[in-house]
């Protein structure tokens, strides 16, 4: 004789859906992606994006600008992504779908700036006119580096980070909020605080401050 399945009731919690095994996977590439592309903007935006020459009565004076002279689009933008990736982790649901769409637009205006900013030469000419005291001074010989390039690099690394958040962010973990995970894999109310020892006047004064009736 075969034993009857007993029916499922209401009381008993539905197990929770697992998550892909590629969640992990795309957390740590996300992770990696982003503080990598992070890192790649702040650093390129120090360093020398275009040369150049102003030619004087005397002689030519060659100039340089750096990233920031040029831009100060990547290296903002990149701190505001590294702050999104660790905030995807602070909020769930809609919350963490804007955050990520935030990395993901911050790593977009990263390459857009770094790419305009490759064939810029108006900080350059506004640099040597300033050396040279005069306005509208122009400049020869200009060569631009590869630094550009490497912040637009890291904007399409923190591109791919935010792509990856608003595509595995929900199976990705959380920081603790009110409610806790239980041993069964439900979430629930945290356990309400131990009732105070009326035998300690202290602990009784301690209730009386939190607002709580200490007889209960």
């Amino acid at each position: 004789m075969s034993a009857v399945s007993q029916p499922r009731t209401d009381a008993e919690p539905a197990p929770a859906p697992a998550a892909p095994s590629s969640a992990k996977r795309s957390l740590a590439f996300a992770l990696l992606a982003g503080a990598l592309g992070a890192g790649l903007a702040l650093l390129s935006s120090g360093r020398t994006w275009a040369e150049g020459t102003a030619v004087l009565a005397q002689g030519e004076l060659p100039r340089r600008v750096t990233g920031s002279d040029v831009t100060g689009v990547p290296g903002a933008l990149a701190v505001v992504g590294l702050a999104a990736l660790v905030a995807v982790f602070a909020v769930r649901r809609a919350g963490r779908i804007a955050v990520a769409a935030l990395l993901a637009l911050s790593g977009l205006g990263t390459v857009v700036a770094a790419v305009l900013g490759n064939s810029d030469t108006s900080a350059l000419r506004e640099k040597a006119a300033t050396a040279v005291g005069l306005t509208g001074t122009d400049v020869h010989h200009v060569t631009h580096t590869l630094w550009p390039w490497v912040a637009a690099t890291g904007g399409v690394l923190l591109l791919i980070a935010g792509a990856l958040a608003l595509l595995h962010g929900r199976y990705w973990p959380a920081m603790s909020g009110r409610y806790e995970r239980t041993p069964g894999g439900v979430r629930g109310p945290r356990r309400a605080p131990a009732a105070p020892d009326l035998d300690r006047p202290e602990e009784i004064w301690k209730s009386l401050d939190r607002g709580e009736d200490p007889t209960r």
